[in-house]
Parts: C-alpha cells; structure tokens; sequence
C-alpha cells in the first residue's frame, strides 16, 4: 500500500525535459505501431472483396474481419512473449524488436498479391502477416505504459500516462487520414487496383523513423535499480500467473476492467464505422469523414480523465464509464440510424448539415466513453503488479481484454447482426443486435470491477499491492 506523504518518490522525478522526452519517445513508437496496426481495421470493409472468394459478399465480409480479428487473437502470446523479455531483460531492447516486426509485417502487406491473382494463398499471407503484427503489439503496450509510469512522479501517473493512451485513437485517426487521402487522391479504380498498397508501405518510413527515436531511449529507473540490485525476475511467466496473490490481481484486471474497456474501444470506433457503411449504407467518405471527427473533438479527453483520475481515482471514472456504455448505446445507435439512413436501402453519399452534426455528437459520445474507461487504465495496471513481473502482468490482461473481448467485436456483432435469428426475431431492429455482446461485457465488467477491485492511485508502484 502507499506508504506516508513524506516517502521518497517511488519512480522518476519532476524533470519536464526527462519526462517530454519519455513521453515523446514511448508516445511516438506506439503511434506508429497502432497506426500499422489499424490500417487493416480501417480498410476491413474493402478488403473482403480482395483477398477472399467473390460470389457471397457477406461471407467475404465476415472473413475480412475474422482475419481483423486474428491479429487480436495472437496479442496475449505477443503479450507473454515480449512481456518476459521485457522483466528479464528490459524495457528498452524489448520497444526495438515490437516495432521491428510490426514496421515490417505491416510494410509487406503492401506487396501482397491478391485472391484473384494467387487464389488462397492470398488470405494465407494475409493471415500470416496479421498474426505477427498481433505478437508485436502484444509486446508493445504493455511496455509503453511501463516504461512512462516507471518514470513518472506518482502524483501524475495517471495524467502522464494517459498520453499512451491517447496513441491508439491518434493511430486510428491517422490510417483513416492517410486511406481516406489515398482513395481521394487516387480514384476509386485505382484505388482498388494498387493504391491500397500505399499505406502499408509507407510503414517503412515510419519504421525508420521509431527506431531513430527508440535507440536514443535510456532503460527505466525502476528497473535499471532492479537489475543492479540483482533482483530481476528469474521466470516472469511463473511468478505472474502460478503465485496465488498476482493471479487473482491479473484476473480481476482481466474481467473487472480490461474486458469492458475493450468492448467500449472498439464499439466506439470499429463497430460504429462498419455500422455506418453497414447497415447503414453510408458512403465510405462520409462514414470516414463522420467517424474522424468524433475521434478529433473526443482524443483530448483521454487525457482530461487520466489526470481527474488522479484526483478522484482510476475506478470510479472507469466504472462509470462501463455503466453509461451499457445504459446508452441501443438509444445512440438507434438515434444514429434515424439520422443517418433508416431503412438502409439506397447509398447515402451526404447528409444535411444538422443531421451530421448530430451524428458527430453521438459518436462523441461513444468517445468519451472510451476515454472515461481508457485514460486512466494504464495507471491503474501498473500500479497492481510489482517492478519485477509488471511487463508480464498487465500486458497479459490488458491484451486479453482489447485483442480477444475488444477484437473479435466487429465479427462478433456483424455476425450476430447478419444471422438469421436476429432477422427472424427482430425484423427491422436486427441492426441493433449486435450491441447484446458490448452490453453485456460491460456489465459483467461493472459488476466484478465495482465489488471486488479497490482503488490504486495512491499506491507506491516500488512496493507490492496488499
């Protein structure tokens, strides 16, 4: 527990330049690395008609997001694999090899050949290349948010961290800017033909720009005093997940936060730009254009919530959060469909100018969702588990909840929205169908997170969680 207000910091100091600079070099990675990571998510819709059989374009389409959801499914092994690395070794070299392999996994997606041009090879590659960006990513966030809380005072955890958090959307906001460009700039024919590759390839320069950053990076305090103590981990996985007291901690992560939280990431962004394009039927420039100013007005509360929660505390925003989500998303999708395109039969290519207003403001909504469960969350992570296994720890849950509950969201929902049962039962209400699977995670996570995880802002991360 935290010990008394007089104790020594536990992790690094008040230096604005050291801490710009931490910030800067973990922000500044994990961008790109979300970036690449998302550009498959962003253009999921499209690629169904690329790499998969034409003839049922509701089967190229699940395929297209089983295939988004593949990368998610792999991340907890990025996460045990990096994770170990990282508590034995450190967490500098570990920030190297994730986006080594996600640099260059995502850069050759670009030279892929398609369905049409190798038949089933093509979704094989595709597949392949996918699970290695899940491994690095799995490997990546976890010491991202690591690495800056371990130097960082513990006063303003949640504030400085909550720019790791900020990555994601910033990495999502930048594939929607450099596909929508593309498509723009290019034409639809083209488009399809060969400018897709353009911004996977641009991976490379991204690539070369993080490593410039990375190698200039120094190891973090907590661990550099481990080390010299001589009390590094000698196996992380063990001590992580057989030793009773941490089990429980990283089940509770798992299933009282980390679990909810992803479902309310990706129904806030993923499965509200599917849900536009379909059901809705909206062209792909105004869904683009509609999502990404929702992202642009809502990214700066990650942030706001990550610094409040060091004031009022990382569950009682996160819990709040959960509980809104599940309250609302059936009245906002509903709403969203009214103004968008109710029946859903002809493209929508504009709307007026109220209507999309208003459609903004619902999908900002959802984003001040995500940013209530996700700003402080990363704080809230590092301070369950101690120095030695923390990499191995929170990357576990954390990827868990976001790369299984959170990624398979857009397959889970489009699915269940798509099937038979929701048609038969609901008729013209089967879009909203797929909102059951958000709902009822948050509320599984709302329940075990409001009886069972205490607050950890004022918890000292140098010292064990009792």
């Amino acid at each position: 527990m935290s010990e008394g207000p007089g104790a020594p910091p536990a992790s690094g100091g008040d230096d604005p330049k050291t801490i710009r600079r931490v910030i800067v070099a973990s922000s500044v990675g994990t961008l790109f690395e979300w970036y690449d990571f998302y550009l498959y998510g962003a253009l999921a819709v499209f690629f169904g008609g690329l790499f998969f059989p034409s003839g049922n374009e509701r089967a190229a389409l699940l395929a297209s997001l089983a295939t988004f959801g593949a990368g998610f499914g792999v991340r907890p092994l990025g996460a045990l694999v990096f994770g170990r690395i990282g508590d034995l070794i450190g967490r500098k070299y570990t920030f190297l090899v994730t986006i080594v392999t996600m640099g260059l996994s995502t850069a050759l997606i670009g030279f892929l050949p398609t369905y049409a041009s190798i038949g089933l090879a093509a979704p094989v590659l595709l597949v392949t290349l996918r699970l290695l960006q899940g491994l690095a990513l799995g490997g990546e966030y976890g010491g991202a948010a690591t690495y800056v809380a371990e130097h960082v005072p513990d006063a303003k955890r949640g504030y400085y961290t909550s720019f790791i958090q900020t990555t994601a959307t910033l990495g999502f906001f930048m594939s929607l800017g450099v596909i929508g460009a593309c498509r723009y700039g290019l034409g639809a024919d083209a488009f399809r033909a060969w400018g897709w590759r353009i911004p996977f390839l641009g991976s490379f320069l991204l690539l070369g720009v993080s490593l410039y950053v990375r190698l200039k990076m120094q190891e973090s305090p907590l661990f550099a005093r481990l080390k010299q103590e001589g009390k590094v981990s000698k196996n992380p996985l063990k001590e992580s997940f057989t030793n009773p007291r941490n089990l429980k901690f990283v089940l509770l992560a798992l299933f009282g936060a980390t679990a909810g939280q992803g479902v309310v990431w990706y129904t806030g962004q993923f499965y509200a730009l599917t849900f536009l394009q379909k059901p809705l039927n909206l062209d792909w420039q105004l869904a683009y254009t509609l999502v990404a100013l929702a992202l642009a007005l809502g990214t700066p509360f990650f942030i706001v919530f990550g610094r409040l929660s060091d004031r009022v505390g990382r569950k009682r925003i996160m819990m709040s959060g959960l509980a809104l989500a599940a309250l609302t998303y059936v009245p906002i999708f509903m709403a969203i469909s009214h103004l968008a395109n109710p029946d859903g039969a002809a493209q929508v290519t504009s709307l007026p100018l109220a209507d999309a207003a208003a459609i903004v403001a619902l999908l900002w909504v959802q984003m001040i969702y995500v940013c209530m469960v996700y700003g402080p969350i990363a704080a809230f992570l590092v301070e369950l588990f101690p120095t030695s296994i923390r990499y191995t720890s929170m990357s576990l849950p954390y990827h868990l909840g976001n790369g299984w509950f959170g990624g398979f969201l857009p397959l889970i929902a489009t699915a269940v929205t798509t099937s038979q049962w929701a048609h038969d039962s609901f008729g013209d209400g089967a879009r909203y169908t797929g909102l059951i699977y958000p709902i009822a995670v948050c509320l599984v996570s709302l329940v075990i997170g409001g009886l069972f995880i205490r607050e950890t802002k004022d918890h000292r991360i140098d010292t064990p969680m009792h």
